[in-house]
């Protein structure tokens, strides 16, 4: 019988389905991010037809149990001895897990990945690294940098999916690495590689693959700022563990962000700098943020993020001078823009400060991504310094956050915030006075609690 047929519209973002066209999707409410794919009608996807029982042990399938029959094994967590990687993951490699590794190309998914295979071939750990992308003379040659590799690593060039479960059932790994899901494809679906319903079949059977055999597998997914290619948002909820890889491509620094652990804490980050031999950690990422800060300059503050169960402090830069435009420029990097216009109407409004004729640009230094609100005291101490060209004194952090109102609202985990603060060195530390009474007597910094902003702004002399 012949093959029958059917066009579908998938959304780009969040992988919604439809029958016709749409300009903004229902689903993720976003734009012109429908395409038009092919999909067979005769067959059975092989994630449809073949669940995850299919690997599993014999007599399984289909049977219910009680919680008090399951028994826990004790297997324990694999460590990739990659400390800042471990951290992100929740302690170590989980068995059967399925973990997505997304960011833009080039930005050092590989390089971490192949340097995690190295460690745990040397670990005697068995890892399967199937690329897509790359031969294997390519592969070789980037791995050359990186150290030498045992032969507990296996390499193989392949993107057909059925060609690789039954590699996976033969070899039976213990970590996979697939290279990316873009290039994979199966033969069950008519798409091309790396269209929804492609990049969905295909994380499909690897699902099945890793839960089935007890198999640990990373994925490797591709965003692009255009959205042309299915990014990794349509597979989250497929896997266990997203990680994201964050930082411009051209700077030293990359961060790899946990933003969803079922065996973890999730907006957990790692540091790590990018050298020639490939992808270093960076054990105190609050002194590497604050290298080059410059002193006794205005508009310059530290405050205190904290970024899952680790406190960063960041450098936040302002600078504000007379307009000479109707409609003045405001400009934020690093943060939220309209939490920045938020906070200078704050100023404007409570404190008294007339910013309405002003040009403004608030940094992050560093290139760090914060939208945490606890930075809001920290960024308008900055833009009033800069605004009266007063210098902030250089062992002063400041961190809390601000409400409409003008008040200083509490944080969380304002003790881990100080401690992290002394430990570098600061002297003072402005903090919400909620948070400050609260707090135990910490020797060798000075506690100020502000309960409005305009206490802080006080301070600036």
């Amino acid at each position: 019988m012949a093959k029958k047929s059917a066009t579908v519209f998938f959304c780009q973002e969040c992988g919604y389905e439809s029958s016709k066209w749409m300009g903004q999707c229902p689903g993720c409410r976003r734009w012109n991010t429908f395409v038009e794919e092919t999909v067979s009608t005769s067959k059975k996807s092989a994630a449809g037809s073949r669940g995850i029982a299919a690997f599993a042990e014999k007599g399984s399938a289909g049977k219910a149990v009680s919680l008090q029959e399951i028994t826990l094994g004790e297997e324990e967590k694999i460590l990739t001895h990659i400390k800042e990687l471990d951290r992100v993951l929740g302690g170590g490699i989980v068995p059967g897990s399925l973990t997505l590794v997304g960011g833009d190309p080039g930005i050092g998914k590989s390089t971490l990945l192949l340097q995690m295979c190295r460690l745990l071939a040397e670990d005697q750990h068995k890892v399967l690294y199937i690329s897509g992308e790359e031969s294997l003379k390519q592969i070789k040659l980037r791995a050359i940098r990186l150290g030498e590799f045992t032969e507990a690593l296996q390499l193989l060039c392949e993107t057909n999916l059925d060609v690789i479960a039954e590699s996976i059932k033969r070899e039976r790994p213990e970590i996979v690495i697939i290279d990316s899901i873009q290039t994979m494809y199966s033969e069950e679906v008519s798409a091309a590689p790396g269209s929804v319903s492609q990049v969905r079949e295909s994380t499909g059977i690897l699902l099945q693959l890793a839960k089935g055999l007890g198999i640990s597998i990373f994925i490797v997914g591709h965003v692009t700022k255009e959205g042309t290619v299915a990014g990794p948002r349509v597979l989250e909820h497929m896997v266990d563990t997203v990680l994201y890889f964050e930082g411009d491509r051209y700077a030293a620094y990359r961060l790899l962000r946990g933003v969803k652990n079922r065996f973890g804490s999730t907006n957990e980050i790692g540091v790590f700098e990018m050298r020639n031999e490939g992808l270093t950690e960076v054990v105190n990422p609050s002194e590497y943020m604050l290298n080059g800060r410059p002193e006794g300059a205005s508009g310059s503050i530290v405050s205190c993020s904290m970024e899952g169960t680790r406190p960063i402090l960041v450098e936040i830069q302002s600078l504000v001078c007379h307009s000479n435009l109707g409609i003045p420029r405001r400009q934020a990097n690093g943060t939220d823009y309209n939490r920045v216009n938020l906070l200078m109407a704050v100023l404007e409004k409570r404190v008294g400060v007339q910013l309405s004729d002003c040009d403004a640009y608030v940094n992050i230094a560093g290139g760090m991504k914060i939208t945490e609100p606890a930075i809001d005291l920290g960024i308008a101490m900055a833009i009033v310094s800069s605004f009266k060209n007063r210098a902030i004194a250089d062992s002063v952090i400041a961190f809390g956050e601000v409400g409409l109102s003008g008040e200083v609202r509490a944080v969380s985990q304002a003790k881990q915030r100080v401690l992290e603060a002394k430990k570098l060195g600061f002297t003072i530390c402005v903090l919400p006075k909620v948070c400050a009474d609260n707090l135990e007597e910490i020797g060798g910094i000075r506690i100020i609690g502000v309960s409005t902003v305009q206490d802080a702004i006080d301070l600036i002399r």
